[in-house]
């Protein structure tokens, strides 16, 4: 993927290292497929608001319908005719046998033949013009959708995307969005048509003798009835191959992302049995379902031919009494084949419709959802912060009933190096939440140079910020375009200049390719320690006001960790650094080290200042050298 392709959204801050490629938090596995046959909650109000979603393009999808039911009447005339050219060639050929008349009118024949020709001639561009308009309709109220819904995601709080896995998201961009277009591009004007076909077929077959179209029609609560068992059964296996397609998918997405987790407690074998149950299950659905669907077609070739039968002795009785022209008998028997092909199209079509509705339910749904605070409308604008920031007895919690920062108040000056520490689980990151905006305060305020940071554009905010996080974010691209990403109007010579002052340079002119160099999709062909000095040199490059770094260190061995902490030392040089710290002794040159508990600041000072008071911090402080002494 270009580095084009995966362009920060407008609002977002230099995004340095957040990410990861795994599932969402609730444990998805990927895109989820919706399954044939499921339902929207409401069917009627749903499909009314697809109607009005595409009230723009009225006037074309009438020229849809008009071009859809000409094509259809001018193939349905062609049978009748070719009906009267085989009465005549009947006739000519009777009275050569019984010797009077001028025998087979040849010219008149020639002439059905042609005006037949132009018929289904002009049918034909005539679908084709349909088809190619409702193309263009579907291509773009596809693109529509998916613009709405990727200006949404933009507009969405983190919350949303907190309590939704990613999956789940993925799939009303794609499998929803693609179901609504297929049926736009396909089963709408195959409805159009079917309908016109059958409603046109009737008219003829009447005009030709009601006592046969009598006959055909009884052969029609037989077909619907034998189509709907049939679909009926075949739905619960349909949904039944969706939903473990999905478990098949998932399971090896699972066993290869955690493959060395897997080698090392063993678990081929139980991994092997659980694939091998999901993979049976599969196999005996999608059987038992492409069998059953796979019916239908002999069975209304059945039903055809039955009707075949009855309308040819009906016709032969109705002929020998000089009640129905030879020809008549041929065209009507075309029009019975042209009669049950439709029906078992709108049966399928009803199916089709019920899996557009709940695609289109889950669409509206999701941009129905409640959007992030709107903007303030007289923003604060500052060209440049100095990264004075107050925390004023701000209170949070992800859900209002259960707050967990209470009361959280610390004063940071402009250039301060301020280290956050406490147990897993103290409120550390939320705080960085907090800070981005990501989250808005329950109650209190966070000042940025003496503005609340409400005041501010999320943008303008986030454009102040730059995170280095412990989770290292690469993407698939050239060295230089990861760097870039933190400002990418740079020039190659800054971008230089970042991975100098970030202490990869030199490992970068070692590589082959150096600059251009492209990482891989799991950003797998460097180490853990090249990602964060490439993501310390991003940053560098972003030249923030303010810095958030998330125990950069944590993951890396000590002659690394050593060149990181200088990189970070060089970053954090003149700027308000935050630095949550798992590692104490990485802060211990700190300018202010505030120590959290249970979502409350418990004690806040200098790494000397802490260590003489004995308290929280002296307690976590020493732990960490008896467990390394007991190691």
């Amino acid at each position: 993927m270009s580095a084009d392709s995966r362009k920060p959204a407008s609002d977002k801050a230099p995004l340095i290292g957040p990410g990861s490629k795994k599932g969402g938090p609730m444990g998805g596995h990927g895109p989820m497929i919706m399954a044939p046959g499921e339902k929207a909650a409401d069917f009627k109000g749903t499909m009314l608001r697809l109607i009005q979603y595409l009230g723009g393009y009225k006037f074309t999808i009438a020229m849809v319908i008009l071009f859809a039911v000409a094509s259809t009447i001018f193939s349905i005339v062609g049978p009748k005719l070719l009906g009267k050219a085989t009465t005549k060639l009947f006739e000519g050929v009777m009275e050569q046998i019984a010797g009077t008349g001028t025998g087979i009118d040849f010219a008149y024949i020639r002439n059905i033949l042609l005006i037949a020709l132009g018929l289904y001639l002009v049918s034909s561009i005539f679908n084709y013009i349909q088809g190619w308009i409702m193309t263009g309709v579907s291509m773009d109220i596809t693109y529509r959708f998916r613009r709405d819904i990727a200006e949404k995601i933009n507009r969405m709080p983190l919350k949303y995307f907190d309590g939704t896995s990613y999956g789940e998201v993925l799939s009303r961009v794609t499998n929803d969005v693609d179901t609504i277009n297929q049926t736009l591009n396909q089963s709408m004007t195959q409805i159009i048509i079917s309908v016109t076909t059958i409603i046109g077929v009737l008219v003829m077959m009447l005009t030709i003798s009601w006592q046969m179209t009598l006959v055909a029609l009884l052969i029609i609560p037989l077909s619907m009835v034998l189509i709907m068992l049939v679909i009926g059964k075949s739905q619960k296996f349909f949904k039944q191959q969706q939903e473990y397609l999905g478990h098949v998918n998932g399971h090896v997405e699972e066993v290869y992302g955690g493959h060395v987790v897997m080698k090392a407690f063993n678990g081929e074998d139980k991994s092997m049995q659980q694939f091998d149950t999901y993979n049976a299950t599969l196999h005996s659905s999608a059987w038992k379902s492409q069998f059953l669907s796979g019916m239908m077609m002999p069975i209304m070739m059945f039903i055809g031919n039955l009707s075949y039968v009855a309308v040819s002795i009906l016709g032969g009785y109705l002929a020998i009494r000089n009640m129905i022209t030879v020809g008549d008998i041929q065209a009507f028997i075309q029009y019975v084949r042209l009669f049950t092909r439709p029906l078992s199209q709108i049966a399928n079509a009803s199916n089709i419709l019920q899996q557009t509705a709940a695609a289109a339910e889950r669409v509206f749904e999701f941009l129905a959802e409640e959007e992030e605070i709107p903007e303030t409308e007289n923003p604060v604008e500052l060209e440049k912060v100095t990264g004075h920031v107050t925390f004023r007895e701000a209170r949070f919690g992800y859900d209002p009933e259960k707050i967990i920062i209470k009361n959280f108040s610390a004063e940071v000056n402009a250039g301060q190096k301020i280290a956050i520490v406490g147990p897993t689980g103290a409120g550390k990151t939320t705080i960085v939440k907090l800070l981005m905006r990501f989250y808005d305060v329950n109650d209190g305020a966070i000042l940025v140079d003496g503005h609340d940071i409400r005041q501010f554009r999320r943008a303008d905010l986030r454009r102040k910020f730059a995170m280095v996080l412990q989770d290292t974010w690469l993407f698939n691209g050239t060295i230089a375009d990861n760097i870039r990403y933190g400002r990418e109007d740079a020039t190659k010579e800054e971008v230089v200049a970042a991975a100098t002052a970030a202490r990869v340079d030199h490992f970068v002119r070692t590589l082959p390719d150096g600059y251009h160099m492209e990482l891989n999709e799991e950003t797998s062909n460097i180490s853990q320690g090249q990602k964060q000095l490439l993501t310390i040199a991003r940053a560098i490059l972003a030249d923030p006001d303010i810095l958030i770094l998330d125990e950069a260190t944590s993951s890396v061995d000590t002659r690394t960790e050593v060149l990181i902490q200088e990189a970070m030392d060089h970053l954090m040089e003149g700027r308000t650094s935050f630095i949550i710290a798992h590692r104490l002794s990485t802060i211990r040159n700190a300018d202010l080290i505030l120590v959290m508990n249970e979502g409350d600041i418990v004690e806040q000072g200098t790494h000397d200042e802490l260590l003489a008071h004995d308290g929280f911090y002296a307690d976590l402080y020493n732990s960490q050298f008896e467990l390394a002494a007991a190691s």
